[in-house]
């Protein structure tokens, strides 16, 4: 990690304020895997495009999230089925700002992301968090109940244009009740852009032969801790990830 910071100290910065102008909400998503001795390097080749998100002197973030479903896992189901018009829902900790946001990311039939949120004061779901669940999907807030829990470092990176932002996320652990698991070889990266054009990072994965494809973190976490699921169609990723974390 040592090697990572200190290619992150070389980057020119960005504050959270400023990336006001390149929120994203509405975005198309690519995804890409690789391992962590790799990121030093790709880091390093990206610099001179890309600006590193600086929160109080700190260039990356601790996420801590927990994600709901049914007791039936109708949402992963979903996922795992392929169907379009599908939700997540989660709780979001941002640990250094110490906010926390209740987050609805809907995927629709055009491949196009859309994430609404609001501003939690406690842990619990309250009147006002139930009443915006109950709005932005076709659930229930009272048939959900917490899922999976999913930590990780990210760092995030956005283009000296402004119309771009990538995610890099590491660090990676899952848990369920008392149980967890890390995995503190794989990077997942995630290039976010309001419309699919070119990038810098898109043509870095490419020179290195990384090809798009990671699995839903979310996904990941269900499918390797819940026991009654259907995960067939999970079975490559998953093996690719653990590869990954093996090298």
């Amino acid at each position: 990690m040592s090697a990572v910071y200190n290619i992150l100290d070389t980057f020119d910065t960005i504050t959270l304020g400023e990336m006001d102008k390149v929120k994203l909400m509405d975005r198309m998503d690519s995804k890409y895997m690789f391992t962590m001795q790799m990121l030093p390097q790709l880091l390093d080749n990206c610099k001179a495009h890309y600006f590193v998100t600086d929160i109080g002197g700190k260039k990356y973030s601790s996420y801590e999230t927990l994600y709901f479903d049914t007791n039936d896992y109708k949402l992963y189901t979903q996922h795992h089925s392929g169907k379009l018009n599908r939700y997540k829902i989660r709780k979001r900790t941002y640990v250094e700002s110490a906010l926390t946001f209740l987050e609805v990311k809907f995927k629709d039939n055009k491949g196009r992301t859309t994430k609404d949120r609001i501003k939690l004061k406690t842990n619990e779901l309250d009147a006002k968090a139930i009443a915006f669940i109950e709005k932005e999907t076709p659930l229930k807030a009272q048939d959900l109940k917490p899922s999976v829990q999913i930590n990780y470092t990210r760092i995030t990176l956005v283009n000296k244009a402004l119309n771009e932002r990538i995610t890099i996320d590491l660090n990676l652990t899952i848990s369920k009740d008392t149980y967890s698991r890390s995995f503190n070889n794989v990077v997942i990266a995630e290039i976010k852009q309001n419309k699919q054009s070119y990038s810098e990072f898109t043509h870095l994965m490419r020179e290195n032969r990384i090809k798009e494809g990671a699995m839903s973190k979310y996904c990941f976490g269900i499918s390797n801790l819940v026991g009654e699921v259907k995960k067939n169609n999970f079975k490559e990723k998953n093996l690719r990830v653990l590869k990954l974390n093996n090298v």
